[in-house]
């Protein structure tokens, strides 16, 4: 069958690694679902493979792409949920977590095999497209906002570099939610967009705010830590799922964290609930993802090299 897959790791040149081409069908399994892909869609995990993070080589050649929509054996209309292991449902309870393609292979083929657990109904409101967006991106940001900074209708949020697939993804479903939504981005373009998305304003990093804010979105990192700390009230709570800039902030704002009471929240994909409630939301709000760009899979290196040089403002989506 035909895939996109990691062939070789390179952490100075990760695109280097990526090759297009015939792999093995995957194999059947007892508790597993085939499932025909129709759409899958680029995360920066995928990036980060071909650089060996969560990756090894003893796993190679291994097909990229955590998030797929398409269609199961019984032809239902389906999403995949990309976390394997935290239930032990078709991998046996004492398995770690982890994600497509860090294990097992992943969904930027003609087919994918995942436990039948991690196999949700897709509603019939969202395209293949549309839902193939979801699982990663969509359902991080997700948990963030209503899991973890635990925000509510009215509350305020900063979302941090906005034009990422998390922060567009939090900027859409905060304002659908009823927060008041601050983004920034350091590209004027981007920030005009997340306007057009619903954020009530949008700033360049590390400009002062109307307001403090109930909860922070971050994404980025070192880059934007400080700036997150302080547009924090007293009691707020800062939500990191990633650090594209770096891991090591300049600052570590230690003292303005315990005197202020702040919470600091790690927070990693979601549960397969948390996706059910978000593909249900999406179902009755109309809200929609954004979508970057649709390419055929047997583009999907430009769809790589847009995201690795930061040109993407939304989700790169991959079809069949």
């Amino acid at each position: 069958m035909f895939a996109v897959y990691a062939a070789r790791i390179d952490a100075e040149e990760p695109l280097s690694g990526l090759e297009l081409g015939e792999r093995p069908g995957p194999r059947e399994r007892e508790g597993w679902t085939r499932v025909a892909v129709r759409a899958a869609s680029l995360n920066h995990h995928d990036l980060w493979s071909l650089k060996g993070v969560g990756l090894g080589e003893e796993s190679l050649p291994m097909i990229l792409g955590c998030d797929a929509a398409g269609v199961d054996e019984d032809g239902n209309e389906v999403v995949v949920h990309a976390v394997i292991g935290q239930t032990g449902h078709g991998v046996g309870p004492k398995e770690r977590r982890s994600l497509l393609t860090e294990r097992y292979q992943g969904t930027f083929a003609e087919q994918v095999t995942v436990p039948t657990w991690n196999v949700l109904p897709k509603p019939k409101e969202l395209s293949f497209e549309e839902a193939a967006c979801l699982p990663t991106a969509w359902l991080t940001a997700y948990r963030m906002l209503f899991s973890n900074a635990g925000v509510r209708p009215g509350d305020s949020v900063l979302v941090q570099g906005a034009g990422g697939g998390v922060a567009t993804a939090a900027i859409v479903l905060a304002r659908a939610a009823g927060l008041r939504v601050y983004a920034t981005s350091r590209d004027a373009g981007k920030r005009e967009r997340a306007a057009e998305l619903g954020a009530h304003a949008v700033f360049e990093p590390g400009a002062r705010l109307p307001e403090r804010v109930d909860a922070v979105i971050e994404t980025v990192g070192a880059a934007t830590w400080s700036h997150s700390v302080k547009s924090l009230r007293p009691g707020g709570t800062l939500v990191i799922s990633g650090a594209t800039s770096g891991t090591t902030p300049r600052s570590g704002e230690l003292n303005r964290i315990f005197f202020l009471e702040l919470k600091v929240v790690g927070s990693t994909m979601g549960t397969k609930d948390e996706l059910e409630d978000l593909l249900a939301f999406c179902a009755l709000t109309g809200v929609r993802p954004v979508i970057d760009s649709v390419l055929p899979m047997d583009r999907a290196r430009e769809g790589f090299e847009h995201l690795a040089a930061g040109e993407v403002f939304g989700k790169i989506v991959l079809t069949l």
